[in-house]
């Protein structure tokens, strides 16, 4: 799957998912193991890449990517997922850009929303930390020559999230998101980022041809 060289005033997008079309309280997956070799074009390519699970929450499009037939929800996501140094995608302390194994557990709502909103228009740093008690993350930053073909395996069941490169274990968390979620491979040009200065950014970037290349996919 690729990408074309082009400027930052159109997204660019290849993927392949498992619930397009489908509302998100009907995705596929209330639990599975995803298997699969891949290797990309480059080792620090703009926008995102990865592969995994998630409940695509940003509906409505919000400009880029997202099911246009949804509204916007909290993440639900675990994944290998690759940030430029553009995106900054953690409500905490934890890594947000780089070669992550990456999971976020939200709850379709909380008390603490209201304030989160509420507080946005005078305080953005006040609304991140009020999201980074929401929603539940963990991530760690991977060391993987991802232009060399690698075996990637995420295991997800309700009580754990396990990552592993060429059959070693990566990345282990008690965190689990919220079922159901759907399967998504992809790469593209956007980027987003909340910082924990309070600065939210979001767009798209001037990209080089790039792709990633799959094989060996399984989901048992």
């Amino acid at each position: 799957m690729g990408i074309q060289k082009g400027d930052s005033l159109r997204y660019r997008d290849s993927q392949l998912d498992d619930y397009s079309g489908l509302p998100r309280h009907k995705f596929p997956h209330p639990s599975l193991t995803l298997s699969l070799r891949a290797k990309t074009s480059g080792s620090s390519l703009p926008g995102t890449w990865g592969f995994g699970l998630w409940n695509d929450p940003f509906g409505l499009s919000l400009g880029f990517g997202g099911s246009p037939f949804q509204l916007p929800a909290l993440p639900n996501a675990a994944w290998f997922f690759s940030a430029s140094s553009h995106n900054h995608l953690s409500f905490t302390d934890k890594p947000a850009q780089g070669f992550l194994a990456q999971v976020f557990r939200s709850p379709k709502f909380h008390p603490l929303l209201i304030p989160a909103g509420l507080a946005l228009p005078f305080s953005r740093k006040m609304t991140r930390k009020l999201l980074g008690r929401i929603i539940a993350e963990d991530s760690s930053a991977l060391s993987v020559d991802v232009t060399q073909w690698h075996a990637y395996r995420l295991e997800w069941s309700p009580m754990r999230t396990a990552w592993y490169v060429d059959e070693a274990l990566a990345f282990e968390s008690p965190a689990s998101p919220n079922a159901p979620l759907g399967v998504i491979i992809w790469i593209d040009n956007q980027y987003a980022a909340f910082t924990p200065e309070g600065k939210i950014a979001f767009g798209v970037l001037e990209t080089e041809d790039a792709w990633i290349e799959v094989e060996g996919l399984e989901i048992k």
